[in-house]
C-alpha cells in the first residue's frame, strides 16, 4: 500500500494510571503538551482528541497547538467512560446521568463543528453490566441504541462512530462489543450517520480475527476508522504493533489492501513504562515494514492457495518471507 498515514489517539502521550500506581507513571500532562509530544513524532497528521480538554484549555488553543505540531483532529471523542460515569454513561440506571452523557456528547459535537474532524467517536465503556441478573440486557440495548440514534439525528451533518470492544472497564461491555453485534445495533438505529471504529487490539481481544472483522465493518458500509496496537489477548494491553501478532499483524495490512483504505491508520497505544514517542515511532516502522512485506509476496500466489483454502501453501508463501 503506497502513501501510508498515520495518526494516533492523544491519549498515547499522556499520563497514565492503573489500579497499582495510583500517583501514575510519569508526570503530568496536558492537552496543549501532549499534542506537542505527537508532533515530534514524525510521520503523524492526525489525533483523535478527548473532550473536555481539561486545565481550562479553549478550542483555540487546541487549534494553535496543532498548528504548531502540524496536526489536525481526525476524531474527537467525549469523556463517557469517567469516574462519574462508573455505573455506566448511556445505560446508566439513573435517567438524570444519562440524560447528562447524552449533554456531555452534545458538547462535544459543538468542539467537532470548530475542529472539523472526519467523526465523533463514541467509547461508552463503562456502559453494560459486571454480575449475572445485574440487568435487562434489552433494556441496556435500548438505552445504548436509543442515546446514540438522538445523537446521530441531533447533528445529522456529523459523522459518528462507536468503537467496540469486549470488556473492561465493565466485565461486559454492551451492545457495542464485537463488530458483529455493534453492526446490528447500528442497523437497530435506522440512521446513515453511525459507522465503527475497528480497533485491532480489541478485536485480539474479543477473540475475532482482526482481518476478518475489517471485512466485515466495510462489507456492510460502516467502517469509519482504524486503530492498531496488541496486546496477549487476555487484556487490552495497548502494545506496540507487531510485538505479540506479528503474523495477524501482517493479515490485517493485507485486509487494509483488498478494501482499498486510504485514511489514517490511527495508533493506539498506552506505553506505561516506555517513552511514548518512541513507542509511536517504533510501531509507524513495524507497520511500513509489514507494508513492505505484502510488497514482496506474490499475492496472486497466495489467492491461488485461499480459493483452494491450503494453509500450508499460504502459509509458506508469507514465512518465507520472515524466515529466509
Amino acid at each position: 500500500m503506497s502513501n501510508l498515514r498515520f495518526g494516533a489517539g492523544l491519549w498515547m502521550f499522556g499520563q497514565f494510571v492503573d489500579r497499582y500506581a495510583a500517583d501514575a507513571y510519569g508526570p503530568p500532562v496536558n492537552t496543549l503538551e501532549a499534542i506537542a509530544l505527537a508532533g515530534s513524532v514524525g510521520g503523524l497528521e492526525v489525533v483523535d482528541i478527548n473532550y473536555p480538554f481539561g486545565d481550562g484549555i479553549t478550542v483555540q488553543q487546541i487549534k494553535d497547538a496543532f498548528d504548531k505540531a502540524k496536526l489536525r483532529a481526525y476524531a474527537v471523542t467525549p469523556h463517557i467512560y469517567m469516574q462519574e460515569y462508573g455505573r455506566g454513561a448511556f445505560t446508566n440506571p439513573d435517567a438524570s446521568v444519562r440524560r447528562k452523557a447524552i449533554d456531555r456528547c452534545k458538547a462535544a459535537i459543538d468542539v467537532a463543528r470548530q475542529l472539523n474532524p472526519k467523526y465523533v467517536k463514541f467509547w461508552p465503556g463503562q456502559d453494560g453490566y459486571d454480575y449475572p441478573f445485574q440487568a435487562d440486557y434489552a433494556q441496556l440495548w435500548d438505552y445504548s441504541v436509543s442515546a446514540v440514534r438522538e445523537l446521530a439525528q441531533f447533528a445529522p451533518d456529523l459523522q459518528f462512530a462507536i468503537e467496540c470492544k469486549f470488556k473492561e472497564p465493565r466485565t461486559h461491555i454492551t451492545p457495542f462489543c464485537n463488530v458483529a453485534t455493534t453492526l446490528l445495533a447500528i442497523q437497530d438505529m435506522g440512521v446513515q450517520n453511525v459507522g465503527i471504529v475497528m480497533d485491532v487490539g480489541h478485536s485480539f481481544f474479543a477473540k475475532e480475527t482482526p482481518a476478518e472483522a475489517v471485512q466485515l465493518a466495510h462489507r456492510f458500509g460502516k467502517l469509519t476508522s482504524v486503530e492498531i496496537n496488541d496486546n496477549w489477548r487476555e487484556w487490552d494491553d495497548d502494545m506496540a504493533v507487531g510485538s505479540v501478532h506479528l503474523i495477524e499483524s501482517l493479515e490485517y495490512m493485507l485486509a487494509l489492501r483488498k478494501i482499498g483504505w486510504k485514511d489514517p491508520i490511527l495508533l493506539d497505544q498506552f506505553p506505561f513504562r516506555e517513552d511514548p514517542v518512541r513507542a509511536a515511532r517504533a510501531s509507524l516502522n513495524t507497520i511500513r515494514r509489514l507494508d513492505a512485506i505484502l510488497d514482496r509476496i506474490d499475492l496472486k500466489a497466495l489467492q491461488t492457495a485461499q480459493d483452494h483454502q491450503d494453509a500450508l501453501a499460504a502459509q509458506q508463501l508469507v514465512l518465507n518471507e520472515f524466515l529466509s
